[in-house]
Protein backbone atom coordinates (compact mmCIF):
# COMPACT_ATOMS: atom_id res chain seq x y z
CA UNK A 1 0.00 0.00 0.00
CA UNK A 2 1.37 3.58 -0.77
CA UNK A 3 1.54 5.87 1.87
CA UNK A 4 -0.59 8.98 2.39
CA UNK A 5 -0.91 12.06 3.81
CA UNK A 6 -3.50 13.22 6.56
CA UNK A 7 -4.17 16.11 8.56
CA UNK A 8 -4.03 15.82 12.59
CA UNK A 9 -5.13 19.05 14.46
CA UNK A 10 -5.50 19.74 18.00
CA UNK A 11 -7.48 21.92 20.06
CA UNK A 12 -7.28 23.12 23.57
CA UNK A 13 -10.60 20.76 24.73
CA UNK A 14 -13.12 21.17 21.71
CA UNK A 15 -11.18 19.26 19.47
CA UNK A 16 -14.78 17.01 19.07
CA UNK A 17 -16.62 19.85 18.49
CA UNK A 18 -14.52 21.04 15.66
CA UNK A 19 -14.55 17.37 13.87
CA UNK A 20 -18.22 17.29 14.52
CA UNK A 21 -18.44 20.44 13.01
CA UNK A 22 -16.31 19.78 9.96
CA UNK A 23 -18.49 16.42 9.82
CA UNK A 24 -22.05 18.75 9.09
CA UNK A 25 -20.16 20.60 6.16
CA UNK A 26 -18.39 18.12 4.67
CA UNK A 27 -20.09 14.77 5.33
CA UNK A 28 -18.86 11.51 6.20
CA UNK A 29 -18.22 9.16 8.98
CA UNK A 30 -16.87 10.23 12.38
CA UNK A 31 -14.93 8.19 15.22
CA UNK A 32 -14.36 9.44 18.50
CA UNK A 33 -12.56 8.10 21.25
CA UNK A 34 -12.38 9.85 24.81
CA UNK A 35 -9.26 9.47 27.37
CA UNK A 36 -12.15 7.44 29.39
CA UNK A 37 -12.69 5.02 26.87
CA UNK A 38 -8.94 4.08 26.62
CA UNK A 39 -6.72 1.79 29.08
CA UNK A 40 -5.21 4.69 30.31
CA UNK A 41 -2.65 2.74 32.32
CA UNK A 42 0.92 4.08 31.25
CA UNK A 43 -0.11 7.57 30.45
CA UNK A 44 3.11 10.12 30.76
CA UNK A 45 0.29 12.68 31.52
CA UNK A 46 -3.15 12.56 33.71
CA UNK A 47 -5.76 13.33 31.00
CA UNK A 48 -9.37 14.26 31.80
CA UNK A 49 -11.74 11.21 30.94
CA UNK A 50 -13.57 13.40 28.62
CA UNK A 51 -11.27 14.60 26.83
CA UNK A 52 -10.21 13.88 22.90
CA UNK A 53 -7.34 11.09 22.92
CA UNK A 54 -8.36 10.46 18.99
CA UNK A 55 -10.88 11.25 16.31
CA UNK A 56 -11.07 10.60 13.01
CA UNK A 57 -13.10 12.11 10.48
CA UNK A 58 -13.35 9.87 7.15
CA UNK A 59 -14.84 11.57 4.76
CA UNK A 60 -17.19 10.50 1.82
CA UNK A 61 -13.82 11.39 -0.89
CA UNK A 62 -11.45 9.02 1.01
CA UNK A 63 -9.45 12.17 2.90
CA UNK A 64 -9.33 12.02 6.33
CA UNK A 65 -8.97 14.05 8.95
CA UNK A 66 -7.79 13.43 12.54
CA UNK A 67 -7.26 15.22 16.13
CA UNK A 68 -7.17 15.32 19.89
CA UNK A 69 -7.34 17.51 22.68
CA UNK A 70 -3.90 19.36 24.01
CA UNK A 71 -2.95 18.11 26.92
CA UNK A 72 -0.17 21.10 27.18
CA UNK A 73 -2.14 23.77 26.64
CA UNK A 74 -2.80 26.58 24.07
CA UNK A 75 -2.09 25.80 20.47
CA UNK A 76 -2.14 29.06 17.91
CA UNK A 77 -4.70 27.95 15.42
CA UNK A 78 -5.93 31.39 13.75
CA UNK A 79 -2.88 31.91 10.90
CA UNK A 80 -2.28 32.25 6.90
CA UNK A 81 0.67 29.91 7.51
CA UNK A 82 -1.07 26.38 6.55
CA UNK A 83 -4.75 25.97 5.46
CA UNK A 84 -6.63 22.77 5.02
CA UNK A 85 -7.52 22.25 1.12
CA UNK A 86 -10.73 21.48 -0.19
CA UNK A 87 -10.69 20.43 -3.74
CA UNK A 88 -14.21 20.60 -4.51
CA UNK A 89 -16.19 18.79 -7.01
CA UNK A 90 -18.10 21.21 -8.85
CA UNK A 91 -17.73 25.34 -8.42
CA UNK A 92 -21.74 24.88 -6.70
CA UNK A 93 -20.04 22.41 -3.97
CA UNK A 94 -17.27 24.82 -3.37
CA UNK A 95 -19.60 27.35 -3.00
CA UNK A 96 -21.87 25.27 -0.57
CA UNK A 97 -18.94 24.09 1.18
CA UNK A 98 -17.69 28.04 1.89
CA UNK A 99 -21.74 29.22 2.57
CA UNK A 100 -21.91 26.60 5.17
CA UNK A 101 -18.64 27.76 6.98
CA UNK A 102 -20.09 31.30 7.12
CA UNK A 103 -23.52 30.00 8.46
CA UNK A 104 -22.05 28.76 11.28
CA UNK A 105 -20.06 31.21 12.29
CA UNK A 106 -17.19 31.19 10.13
CA UNK A 107 -15.39 34.31 7.74
CA UNK A 108 -15.11 34.57 4.23
CA UNK A 109 -11.58 36.21 3.47
CA UNK A 110 -11.20 35.67 -0.21
CA UNK A 111 -14.13 35.31 -2.64
CA UNK A 112 -14.31 32.47 -4.22
CA UNK A 113 -14.47 33.54 -7.88
CA UNK A 114 -12.62 32.73 -11.19
CA UNK A 115 -8.42 32.21 -10.14
CA UNK A 116 -5.07 32.91 -12.71
CA UNK A 117 -4.79 29.58 -13.29
CA UNK A 118 -8.37 28.85 -14.57
CA UNK A 119 -10.07 27.35 -11.91
CA UNK A 120 -12.48 29.26 -8.89
CA UNK A 121 -10.87 29.54 -5.35
CA UNK A 122 -11.56 31.03 -2.53
CA UNK A 123 -10.51 31.20 1.07
CA UNK A 124 -12.71 30.92 4.57
CA UNK A 125 -11.94 30.63 8.32
CA UNK A 126 -14.17 28.59 10.38
CA UNK A 127 -15.47 29.45 13.91
CA UNK A 128 -12.31 28.03 15.45
CA UNK A 129 -10.04 29.66 13.01
CA UNK A 130 -8.93 26.97 10.85
CA UNK A 131 -8.11 28.39 7.54
CA UNK A 132 -9.96 26.60 4.82
CA UNK A 133 -8.88 26.97 0.92
CA UNK A 134 -11.86 26.14 -1.15
CA UNK A 135 -10.60 25.19 -5.34
CA UNK A 136 -13.00 23.80 -7.76
CA UNK A 137 -11.88 23.03 -11.57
Amino acid sequence: MAGTISTYITFNGNTAEALKHWQDVFGGELNLMTYGQTPMEGMPFDPPADALAHGVLSLPNGGLISGGDSMDGEYPIRDTAYSMLYNAESVEDGREKINKFVAAGGEETMKFEQAPWGGSYGQVFDKYGVMWSISAE
